[in-house]
């Protein structure tokens, strides 16, 4: 039995390469608290009842959470919002959904997701940009009529 079985040798190039350390919690927050400060807030400044940083920063938590619209944004910040107190302004509370959806509505989508990919690489501390192949699927009859629910779609990255 000791044929068959070559020895292995370390690669060099997977000793050069250093994998990051994660980020610590109050590391996170800080880049979280800073991340959206270079985008331009296209509000008017008489309807500025809330900071761009903390609507966009519950916004971002949110969609990481799960949620899949404006009230859930809202919802995430009402049931966080001790937490978002410690690294958040917050001067007149959660904003409401419309105030997310006006928000939104009025961004620059391409300034946002630059900032966002920027920020998620930091995070991750990837030097360049990586491509990540995604492929989605709709499972055919997996709907219920009965029930109103839709087929399932399944995404792998």
């Amino acid at each position: 039995m000791t044929k068959g079985f070559a020895s292995r040798k370390p690669d060099k190039k997977a000793q050069s390469q250093v994998s990051p350390q994660p980020l610590t919690i109050p590391e996170l927050k800080t880049n979280l608290s800073t991340c959206f400060d270079d985008i331009p807030d296209p509000r008017a400044e008489r309807t500025k009842l809330h900071l761009l940083k903390d609507i966009l920063v519950i916004a971002l938590l949110s969609t990481i959470s799960g949620g899949n619209g404006w009230e859930d944004m809202e919802n995430y910040g009402i049931s966080k919002l001790t937490w978002l107190k410690e690294f958040l302004k917050l001067p007149n509370g959660i904003p409401s959904d419309d105030t997310f959806r006006r928000v939104f509505e009025r961004l620059n989508p391409q300034g946002f997701e630059k900032i966002l990919t920027d920020f998620i690489h930091h995070i991750l501390g990837l030097g360049s940009p990586r491509t990540i192949p995604i492929d989605g699927k709709t499972l055919r009859g997996s709907y219920d009529r009965e029930k109103g629910l839709k087929n399932l779609h399944l995404v792998t990255a």
